[in-house]
């Protein structure tokens, strides 16, 4: 008996199973590991980030890969067919996209300092929008009333407002100097206003129906509660939860912009030549594209892998930021 008990009493007690600590992810931690699930935003935001990139970089590539953008080589033009010399619009190893038929110029050079005037105007213009459109849509959201209503009445007339008539007679009656800017400076300001102000009321109206619902929350009622003013409330209680919407909105309307700067350019509204610009470069494809298709091609494509990508990695965020998603 002795020796049964003191064997049981000198076994060793069993060791507790340390329990597994839980940690809490944050909105933006949630929100990141849904996007990484998504392999074909992922994809989109690869593909942006290296267009900004090389728009950031462009004079480096070009001194890389290309030839100095607005320098002639007419000696890879035809003289007898005025066409670039070769198949497919002179692509060869010293130009990698060919040569554009009026003066030889290299064309990878034009799409790579194109990128960088596209995307300026996009941004600038996406920024123009947000600002004004959060600062509209939240205040007819939240105080309602006849401020509601003059706000909505406003959104409604520039929503039917043909935009790109107002473009092309602003553009005519503009100075080439304005400001302190010239040329194409002055075109480029005229561009993200002429964009910024007309895109504004389609995110005003979006923050505006989340500022309706919110507004009726109780944490709104608390704060007021507690004497919070309306500035107070607008900033710290109701703008932190429409940052999901207005990133996502921001990251949609940039293709719409791209587009829109696109379309401009090709009916001349756009920056003036030399400085290159994709739909200038469409229009000037126009005339020869029967006989030389890819100057065309080219330019176009890359508007459609530009725009797809944005719109890629913008559904893919909207989903990642959704909190009624999965």
């Amino acid at each position: 008996m002795s020796t049964s008990t003191e064997s049981t009493t000198d076994a060793p007690a069993p060791t507790a199973v340390p329990a597994k600590r839980i940690e809490g992810r944050s909105p933006g931690r949630i929100a990141w590991d849904r996007l990484k699930r998504d392999k074909v935003a992922l994809t989109g935001g690869v593909v942006v980030l290296l267009l900004i990139l090389a728009a950031v970089f462009a004079p480096v590539l070009t001194s890389l890969l290309g030839h100095p953008v607005d320098e002639p080589h007419p000696d890879q033009i035809n003289p007898d067919l005025g066409l670039p010399k070769g198949p497919y619009g002179g692509i060869s190893g010293d130009f990698l996209l060919g040569v554009d038929p009026t003066f030889g110029r290299d064309v990878f050079s034009r799409i790579v300092y194109g990128a960088r005037i596209s995307l300026l105007v996009a941004f600038c213009a996406a920024g123009v929008s947000v600002v004004i459109g959060v600062l509209m849509g939240i205040a007819a959201g939240f105080f309602g009333g006849w401020v509601d209503a003059v706000i909505s009445r406003v959104m409604d007339v520039l929503l039917a407002f043909p935009q790109l008539l107002f473009s092309i007679a602003l553009v005519s009656v503009i100075p080439n100097s304005l400001l302190g800017l010239e040329g194409s400076g002055v075109r480029m300001a005229i561009l993200i206003l002429v964009i910024g102000f007309f895109g504004w009321p389609y995110i005003g109206r979006i923050v505006r129906g989340q500022a309706l619902s919110m507004r009726e929350r109780e944490f709104v009622d608390a704060a007021r509660s507690l004497g919070a003013g309306n500035v107070h409330i607008l900033l710290r209680e109701l703008l932190p939860n429409l940052v999901a919407p207005i990133l996502v909105y921001a990251t949609l309307i940039i293709p719409t912009n791209i587009l829109s700067e696109a379309a401009l350019s090709f009916l001349g509204a756009g920056v003036k030549p030399p400085t290159p610009s994709w739909g200038q470069m469409l229009s000037d494809a126009t005339k020869i594209y029967q006989v030389d298709p890819t100057y065309m091609v080219i330019p176009g494509l890359a508007i459609f892998v530009t725009v797809l990508a944005f719109n890629l990695f913008g559904d893919g965020l909207r989903d990642a930021l959704d909190p009624k998603g999965n």
